[in-house]
């Protein structure tokens, strides 16, 4: 990238090409597609909601002091990787594989964009409860999929997973800033199709576990139930590594990978916004 402005449309090419470059270096199949990047306002008013619902929920500000903007990255995974994991029971072993190898990515892709930034004479951070998770409450503390929503980078299907244009098949991270930039804003199109006219609902049968319902409309999760399925998946996949630490930052806090994702795959909005 030149000492031009930091865009959106620079920043998804720049990330495309280290995604390239940390494949060919990690001897990792070609698992992504490419990138999607959006930036959320770091004081939209709709973090208020997300702090109600989870008080412990880190705000921007308290990542970065003077934080102006997050920005938010989608890595949509293959075709052939979702394939994979449209079998019956476990995920696929390829699945959790990648499951791993992106978040491990995701650890150097930062470091990358904070770099990038620092360049251009912009601070930016990472917040340390994105790679935590309480296993008590069963929520991250800080999300990457509700600053993707805030961002306009796509909207939220029944099973909780963000639909972007690229699909909700793949995974998020994000990077706090101080980068002065018009952010984007909640779209105002309805991608799940279960919202939109109730003629889906293709992730309520795909759910392995029964811990998506749904009753007038309105999409239902039971977290317990699913992470049931989580630590079964952990128990089967202990050869690949555990993404997430212990909320001091300590060790793994499960004992293999934690991955599920048959919502996410084999259903319209795996790989594309429906009707895109």
């Amino acid at each position: 990238m030149t000492e031009t402005a930091i865009t959106k449309e620079a920043l998804e090419t720049h990330i495309a090409a280290f995604l390239e470059d940390y494949r060919a270096a990690h001897a990792i199949a070609p698992i992504w597609r490419a990138p999607l990047a959006g930036f959320a306002d770091a004081h939209h008013p709709l973090l208020a909601k997300v702090r109600e619902r989870i008080p412990e929920h880190a705000l921007p500000e308290d990542v970065l002091p003077g934080a102006k903007t997050v920005l938010v990255v989608f890595v949509p995974f293959s075709k052939e990787l979702a394939e994979t994991n449209s079998c019956a029971g476990l995920a696929s072993a390829q699945w959790a594989k990648a499951y791993e190898d992106t978040n491990a990515m995701f650890g150097a892709m930062n470091d990358d964009l904070i770099a990038l930034f620092a360049a251009h004479g912009v601070r930016a951070a990472v917040a340390q409860a994105a790679s935590t998770f309480d296993r008590v409450a069963l929520v991250s503390h800080w999300s990457h999929r509700h600053f993707a929503y805030l961002a306009g980078l796509g909207t939220f299907g029944i099973n909780n997973m963000l639909i972007t244009r690229s699909g909700g098949c793949g995974r998020y991270t994000s990077v706090v800033t101080d980068l002065d930039i018009t952010p984007g804003q909640p779209l105002e199109t309805e991608y799940c199709l279960y919202k939109k006219n109730g003629k889906c609902g293709a992730c309520l049968r795909r759910c392995p576990s029964g811990a998506l319902t749904a009753t007038d409309g309105i999409g239902h999760y039971d977290r317990h139930v699913c992470f049931a399925v989580l630590k079964k998946n952990a128990e089967a996949y202990q050869d690949f590594g555990s993404s997430y630490t212990n909320e001091d930052g300590t060790g793994a806090n499960s004992v293999g990978s934690e991955v599920c994702g048959k919502c996410t795959v084999h259903v319209p909005c795996a790989l594309m916004a429906p009707g895109m």
